[in-house]
Order: structure tokens, then C-alpha cells, then sequence
């Protein structure tokens, strides 16, 4: 069996929730990464972070990134799946909430994220156009 720890890209970083929205690009632009997890002092997850979240929510509004943290933008319960999920189980989660980017906990901890390149590493040609249609449909 397949799970999410076999497919996942291990070592993510995260931002910290009191981090600026200058601090968070910085980190995308380093990490060459278009999302980062927000975690709290706590060391747990707490949200996600796109650029895409940065331009549109702070940068298009005339806010000043260095004042705007990343906590700020972390809203609602973030999806995430345990390191020890089947591929089946991770694929429905981001089939069902139409998201590219999933989180991997171990212990409470942020592990590792799964990635779209990830799934394309893993699945087959046919898993992987069942998902990319899924994800990308849009309703209505």
C-alpha cells in the first residue's frame, strides 16, 4: 500500500503565523514554492499560504506586506492528511476539495506536503487525469 509519507516531498517549511507577508514571499521565492503552511508557536498547522493570497488579499488591496502577517490570511480549518493514509484516501481529499497543494501530519507535526508534481511521480497516467479533472473542474 501506498501512503501519503512514501509520495510526499518530506522537509516542508513553515511560516510562522506573527511572520510578515514580506517574510512569507521571501520564503516562496527561496524555497521556490508557490504555498506554505502557517504554523503556530505551537508548531502546528494553522492555514496555508499562496502567492496568489499575497497578491490578492494584500498587494491588490494597497496593504504593506511588511506589516501584514501570515496568520492573518490563515482562515478556516486547513486540509491536511496523515503520513500514514492510503493514496486512495489522499487523492479523495484533494479531489473533493479541489485543492493541489495537501499537508502531511505525523504526531501532530507538519511532516511533508504532497504537490501535484508529487502525484505525477507516483500515479498512473490514467490516476493522474481522473485527479487533474477532478481538481480543475469548476462547478456550474
Amino acid at each position: 500500500m501506498t501512503t501519503a509519507r512514501d509520495i510526499m516531498h518530506a522537509g516542508a517549511k513553515c511560516v510562522n503565523e506573527g511572520e510578515s507577508l514580506q517574510r512569507a514571499a521571501q520564503m516562496m521565492r527561496d524555497l521556490n514554492v508557490g504555498s506554505l503552511p502557517i504554523c503556530g508557536n505551537d508548531d502546528r498547522l494553522h492555514g496555508m499560504i499562496t502567492d496568489r493570497d499575497i497578491v490578492v488579499k494584500c498587494c491588490a488591496e494597497g496593504k504593506d506586506l511588511s506589516q501584514v502577517k501570515a496568520g492573518e490570511l490563515a482562515q478556516g480549518t486547513p486540509h491536511w492528511v496523515d503520513a500514514d493514509a492510503d493514496l486512495k484516501q489522499v487523492l479523495n481529499l484533494m479531489e473533493q476539495h479541489q485543492i493541489r497543494r495537501l499537508p502531511v501530519i505525523a504526531d501532530h507535526r507538519l511532516v511533508g506536503m504532497i504537490s501535484e508534481a508529487d502525484l505525477a511521480r507516483n500515479l498512473s497516467d490514467e490516476q493522474l487525469a481522473h485527479f487533474v479533472e477532478n481538481v480543475y473542474a469548476t462547478s456550474g
